[in-house]
């Protein structure tokens, strides 16, 4: 049974993780095994439980406490669960909870780039995406279109970011996910994934190549917000696939070139 606590103390240092931390003290580098993740809105919480992820603790506006958020605090067991009227949690995070409800939660493990890939036809590789709202978008593209599983370059901003959940929508935690050394062409390669570099290239295919979505295996790899992928990568790729473009516009949005990317590409028979 949830353990109900009244906020009457903005210092107290059970607050801090909803307040004060940063997300890298969060992470918590030095003792992974350690760090937690903050997760917004009912909806996200439950998918995050789904996936398997300990509650440590809820903050949560009074009113939705035997509202919206109450099947998900049954759910967490017998936790703290730190509650107040919206204006004073509003106060206490620094903005406003549209959703009402926020849960710290233990970070689960790493996954490793063979295990999350035994399986996977078509994936989704991120080069150096450091914007957190274009990872969490990605993640939902990659959700509903047909992506297997989501590597990332050490440089990638953390799924796991609140901001990163939040636009994900939860996502990150339905979709396997793992983080690839910087070799990871090499990597592709081993596990035996046709590479597509995302590049404006003279050599470029069309994202409408039927080759695409003959190959068993693919690795669709998009680079990092304005340079995209290094130069040295593309050339290491099997294709390289430009997205057709009109009226002059030169380029989409990392985010928004992953949905078409994913929508032409996620499964073997195309569109």
């Amino acid at each position: 049974m949830a353990h109900i606590i009244e906020i009457s103390d903005f210092s107290a240092p059970e607050l801090d993780v909803y307040a004060r931390l940063t997300e890298a003290q969060l992470l918590n580098r030095e003792h992974p095994e350690e760090g937690i993740f903050i997760a917004e809105s009912p909806k996200v919480i439950e998918r995050a439980l789904d996936a398997g992820c300990t509650p440590l603790s809820v903050l949560v506006e009074r009113r939705h406490i035997e509202g919206q958020a109450k099947d998900v605090i049954a759910r967490c067991g017998d936790i703290p669960v730190y509650t107040a009227e919206f204006d004073v949690l509003s106060q206490l995070t620094g903005f406003k909870l549209v959703r009402g409800m926020l849960c710290a939660m233990r970070r689960p493990p790493l996954l490793a780039p063979e295990n999350v890939c035994k399986d996977a036809r078509r994936v989704a590789v991120l080069e150096n995406v450091m914007n957190p709202t274009n990872l969490g978008a990605i993640f939902r593209s990659a959700a509903a279109l047909n992506m297997d599983a989501v590597l990332l370059t050490p440089a990638c901003t953390d799924p796991l970011y609140r901001r990163a959940i939040r636009v994900s929508m939860g996502t990150v935690f339905q979709v396997p996910w793992a983080f690839l050394p910087e070799d990871y062409m090499r990597v592709l390669k081993e596990l035996g994934f046709a590479t597509a570099a995302m590049a404006l290239r003279d050599d470029s295919v069309s994202i409408r190549d039927p080759q695409l979505n003959a190959e068993k295996r693919l690795a669709i790899i998009m680079g990092t917000e304005g340079d995209g992928m290094a130069a040295e990568n593309i050339s290491r790729c099997d294709y390289t696939v430009k997205i057709p473009m009109s009226h002059g516009v030169d380029s989409l949005n990392v985010a928004a070139a992953s949905a078409v990317a994913f929508f032409q590409l996620g499964s073997e028979e195309g569109v």
